[in-house]
């Protein structure tokens, strides 16, 4: 801690930076509190990481098709719709943290039940009620980490974040892969399916500990000056004059949130389905995803400080919507996966950009309200294009699908360069507020 008080040069820091990783996450100066919001982060990520990638394959072993799944699915992003911006108002009343203890019980609890009761009109009205649940966690981990990190470190919290879900995703494709041969090399010849349910529900009590660090989690409470209830209330209606930022941000992010719902859903059903992967190869395929996805995700904050946030956004962007319409014409299984996870490497690296734009050009006593609202166009539009896209695959098969999937995300990129970068403020430039008849933040 002495040599860090001392003058260096300033090309010190940035060449310990790239030689040790310890010393650039030193450098971050992230606090206690954010690391213990990252430990529940952690626990929460980790289960349902691994449950969404195997549920869909489970569904599988019921004869469930792409049309149900898709139902399926819109349903749990339609409850997300139903409930983000009810959360974002709970989050300004009750605190982010109460709101949290809620989500971590519920969330996990809803997600059991789905893996226990399979039966169509079942699975979609729970897998509704869950999405009620899980919103909350969208709502409340972006101000959340924005009230436990200052704008210099933000980017590497909302990195580190992300990164973390998936390192703990990487032992958990494994295991889905591999724990059926596992079982059957120690004598124990459980269905397929019962496999599946035993993870599924161990996913799920690993998103339930996610209230230990939480026990132990202040964050801090930094309203406004006269900040009262009607002050809060004057905020919500005056999001309906929506600020120029979110004025074209939330139609591209939604379009954009789109894009991700059309296929993510689908991709390991993909693998399954039209490429013949056997489920071990599809957990290891997973595991590899997510390392690479590791590793795009701490790159992202070296990439933005070389070119800047919102051309690196646009950049992945790019890369996703080609590797995404090759992969569909990809001629043979080999090509198709390292496409895949070329399309998962970039599309990842655009999350943490995405949501660090919102809450950089976002007053603080807003975040909440810009959350909710972005959440809640992500969801409306991600369960449209769900629902739509099962159905689209039963009917034309998977290449036209992941085509017009891809030419979408390509015009989304070039659409966030056109209108979203001339409109940045400049550096050290106050944030205008969002709502009409307010002073700036």
């Amino acid at each position: 801690m002495v040599a860090l008080a001392q003058p260096r040069s300033t090309a010190e820091p940035q060449s310990r930076g790239w030689r040790s990783p310890a010393r650039w996450l030193e450098a971050q100066d992230l606090g206690r509190g954010y690391w213990v919001f990252f430990s529940s982060a952690f626990f929460f990520d980790a289960g349902f990481a691994t449950y969404f990638f195997l549920f869909n394959l489970y569904l599988l072993d019921y004869h469930f098709n792409e049309r149900s799944i898709g139902l399926i699915g819109g349903a749990l992003t339609f409850g997300t719709l139903l409930g983000t911006l009810p959360a974002g108002v709970l989050a300004q009343r009750l605190g982010l943290r109460s709101l949290l203890f809620f989500c971590f019980i519920s969330a996990p609890l809803l997600n059991a039940l789905r893996a226990l009761w399979i039966w169509e009109p079942a699975q979609i009205a729970i897998a509704f009620l869950a999405g009620l649940a899980m919103c909350i966690w969208g709502v409340c981990y972006l101000p959340a980490i924005a009230r436990l990190t200052g704008e210099k470190n933000r980017t590497a919290a909302y990195s580190l974040t992300f990164a973390a879900s998936i390192g703990t995703s990487v032992l958990g494709g494994i295991v889905c892969g591999y724990l059926p041969r596992w079982l059957a090399a120690a004598g124990f010849t459980l269905p397929p399916a019962r496999v599946k349910l035993l993870i599924l529900l161990a996913a799920c009590g690993i998103a339930l500990a996610a209230l230990l660090p939480l026990a132990f989690l202040r964050i801090p409470s930094r309203r406004a000056e006269g900040d009262v209830e009607t002050g809060s209330a004057r905020r919500w209606a005056g999001l309906l004059q929506i600020h120029p930022f979110l004025r074209r941000y939330l139609p591209l992010m939604a379009v954009w949130s789109a894009v991700l719902a059309a296929f993510t859903p689908f991709a390991n059903v993909y693998l399954q389905r039209e490429l013949h992967i056997p489920l071990s190869r599809i957990g290891l395929i997973f595991s590899v995803t997510q390392i690479v996805q590791l590793g795009m995700g701490l790159l992202t904050p070296l990439i933005v400080r070389a070119t800047s946030l919102m051309h690196s956004i646009v950049g992945m962007q790019i890369a996703a919507a080609v590797s995404l319409g090759c992969m569909a014409v990809a001629w043979s299984s080999t090509l198709a996966i390292a496409l895949y996870l070329a399309f998962a490497a970039a599309q990842w690296m655009c999350t943490p950009g995405l949501y660090n734009l919102l809450m950089n050009e976002t007053p603080d006593e807003q975040r909440s309200a810009a959350a909710a609202m972005t959440l809640f166009c992500n969801a409306l539009a991600g369960s449209i294009a769900t629902a739509g896209t099962g159905a689209l695959i039963t009917r034309l098969g998977y290449k036209p699908v992941l085509l017009g999937i891809a030419a979408i995300a390509l015009v989304t990129a070039l659409l966030f360069h056109l209108l979203i970068v001339p409109q940045q403020r400049n550096p050290g430039e106050k944030r205008p507020s969002l709502c009409a008849g307010e002073g700036q933040g």
